[in-house]
C-alpha cells in the first residue's frame, strides 16, 4: 500500500503554498503523481531546495520497480554508461548495478524483443 502523494502534495500546498494551486501546470502535475520519478521531479519543481537538503533526501530516496526498469531501459536504448547514470540521476552506481542484476532477464526480453 502507497501513500496518496496527490493528497499529502494537495494538503501541503493548501495550508503553505496555496497560489500555486492556482497554476493550471502545477494542477496538471499533481493529477500525475504515478511513480517514484513523477514524485520526485514534481518535488523538484515546486521546492526549492538547499544543497544540504539534497544531499541529505538523496540518501533516503526509494525507487519503485517501474521507475527502476524504465532508467535502466533509458540507458541501454541510449547506450550510457553506469557512471554516465550514476552522475545524471544522482543514484550510485552499485544500485545500478544491483538493479540490473535483479532486471537481467526482463532487460533481455526487451532487447530481444526489439530486434
Amino acid at each position: 500500500m502507497r501513500p496518496n502523494y496527490k493528497k499529502i502534495y494537495y494538503d501541503m500546498l493548501r495550508l503553505e503554498h496555496p497560489e500555486k494551486l492556482k497554476d493550471p501546470k502545477i494542477k496538471e502535475l499533481l493529477g500525475k503523481l504515478n511513480t517514484t520519478e513523477d514524485i520526485l521531479n514534481f518535488n523538484e519543481k515546486i521546492f526549492e531546495q538547499s544543497r544540504e537538503s539534497q544531499i541529505n533526501n538523496q540518501k533516503l530516496k526509494t525507487y519503485d520497480k517501474k521507475t527502476m526498469f524504465k532508467l535502466l531501459e533509458y540507458q541501454n536504448k541510449h547506450g550510457f554508461s553506469t557512471s554516465y547514470m550514476s552522475r545524471k540521476y544522482k543514484i550510485s552506481r552499485t544500485t545500478i548495478m544491483n538493479w540490473k542484476k535483479t532486471f537481467e532477464e526482463e532487460i533481455e526480453k526487451v532487447i530481444n524483443a526489439g530486434e
